[in-house]
């Protein structure tokens, strides 16, 4: 699971899942890498974001909320990006070759942004925008104190990104183990019960 807040968000429900089960032996790998689940034997990952086509089966668990964030300092020295056409004049702090979507009323639209700074976890993206270095998509669990203190600030707010999701995803076959059974359900209960740690409202 995500390292940035896999410790944080998803560990209290696999220790949950640990008491329940006395009996079940657990190990978790904590890693903002996408694993082999089949070559390196995990049962199942959970996974956060838009899903790329796999052959692996997912099961949504619940909503990400994210936004286009940036810094004060940032806005001040290079101006908020109001359209999406205008996301290719500013620096993007990205994990990869990611694609951005918004939304322009119902209509989602995708873009595919430029920049020099990259990192494989969403923590440090959200500690490079706070610095000044450009503009970061982030979910709202790891930005909430970041804008709650005013060091980073909502961008482009006319369109919004559509929600993303956090997955199960697991190996192809035709009935999941009753251990990936059980984690799902937690999860999706998890999600029902503790909204406001994902976003919602916000």
């Amino acid at each position: 699971m995500p390292i940035s807040f896999g410790p944080t968000h998803f560990s209290p429900v696999i220790a949950e899942m640990a008491q329940h089960h006395p009996q079940l032996h657990i190990h978790t790998s904590y890693s903002d890498r996408f694993v082999d689940l089949i070559t390196e034997g995990f049962d199942c990952a959970i996974r956060v974001g838009y899903l790329q086509d796999s052959n692996l089966i997912a099961k949504r668990v619940g909503p990400i909320y994210g936004k286009l964030v940036a810094s004060p300092d940032y806005i001040k020295a290079h101006g908020s990006p109001e359209t999406v056409e205008e996301l290719g004049d500013h620096q993007a702090l990205m994990q990869g070759t990611e694609t951005w979507q918004f939304m322009d009323g119902d209509k989602i639209v995708t873009v595919q942004p430029q920049g020099r700074f990259k990192a494989d976890n969403a923590t440090a993206l959200a500690a490079a925008a706070a610095a000044g270095l450009g503009l970061a998509w982030l979910p709202d669990c790891v930005t909430y104190e970041y804008v709650a203190s005013g060091a980073l600030v909502p961008v482009m707010t006319r369109y919004p990104p559509p929600s993303a999701g956090a997955y199960v995803v697991r190996p192809p076959g035709q009935h999941p183990a009753r251990k990936v059974r059980v984690l799902t359900d937690m999860l999706i209960e998890y999600f029902a019960r503790n909204p406001e740690v994902w976003g919602v409202d916000r």
